[in-house]
């Protein structure tokens, strides 16, 4: 059994293409636990967490990627963040039923993918795609095209290894310094017929090494040191509490004469955050800092 919740870059020496492989598993099932998502929903947040790894390893600075869909469809929204250490979280939210496909359109309607970048320092980017494409793939390597100018293959699975679920995928890309333009185009075409044919059993069940082995025994791969995987959510009672000094203190306390107290419910993580009375006090009462002497 391979190991999972790990990405790995690779490079081939031959060639002017870099590769990265991503197997998911514990990273992906966290995403799932907090709300009975349908199987299509599933498979999409799948897909966003092993689009938003791959992205997120491109990253050369300290910061935070978020891949988002949203449209009018029976999934109205489904976002997956991340940051430069592969911590990741993700939600989605859908209006009724939702049809078995893997058709990104039917299921986001008429929508777009909204890629954002903002670096810890410096500037904050933002590229917004329509989803002309029927796979969440196709959307993101003409992502790469236009905005990137960066010719980019992809491909992912979704599935089940006993009881647990999986989301697995893999990433070539041509890079930009190649003096023989037909030469790189030829060597790339080779590079995706041969990972064209990835089985699900074999991205799911072997490691990563053994997958690019499958894939490319003729050909001298650089592998590089793996970089872990994992869900994290950024919500604290702290946080929570912040929120709540941009509400009145009357208006909150309004709401605990009410309901008898405030709840703030994490999408991301289901975590559940409460509020009485005394809390907003201490929340809205000014805090005095030490005295100088």
């Amino acid at each position: 059994m391979s190991q999972k919740d790990l990405l790995h870059r690779y490079l081939f020496e031959d060639h002017q293409v870099r590769g990265e492989i991503v197997q998911l598993e514990q990273s992906f099932m966290d995403i799932l636990e907090n709300l009975n998502y349908p199987r299509p929903v599933q498979r999409l947040l799948g897909e966003l967490q092993i689009a938003t790894s791959l992205l997120t390893a491109t990253l050369k600075f300290k910061g935070s990627i978020t891949v988002q869909l949203q449209g009018d469809g029976p999934v109205t929204l489904a976002v997956i963040n991340g940051n430069e250490e592969l911590e990741l979280r993700g939600v989605a939210r859908w209006n009724g039923p939702v049809p078995e496909t893997n058709n990104v359109k039917e299921l986001i309607g008429k929508g777009v993918m909204v890629i954002t970048i903002a670096p810890d320092k410096g500037e904050r980017y933002q590229g917004i795609v329509d989803l002309s494409g029927e796979t969440l793939q196709a959307c993101l390597e003409q992502y790469f095209e236009q905005s990137e100018q960066l010719t980019t293959r992809l491909w992912f699975r979704t599935g089940k290894v006993g009881y647990k679920k999986q989301a697995a995928g893999m990433m070539l890309q041509k890079l930009p310094a190649s003096d023989d333009k037909k030469s790189s185009h030829e060597d790339f075409e080779h590079l995706t017929a041969l990972t064209d044919t990835i089985k699900d059993d074999e991205l799911f069940n072997l490691d990563a090494e053994d997958v690019l082995v499958r894939l490319y025994h003729q050909e001298k791969v650089r592998l590089f040191e793996p970089q872990t995987v994992s869900f994290k959510c950024g919500c604290s009672h702290e946080r929570s509490a912040a929120a709540l000094l941009n509400v009145a203190k009357e208006e909150l306390l309004d709401i605990i004469a009410e309901k008898g107290q405030i709840e703030m419910h994490c999408d991301y993580c289901g975590s559940l955050y409460a509020f009485n009375a005394g809390d907003v006090e201490d929340i809205h009462t000014p805090q005095i800092g030490n005295p100088v002497h």
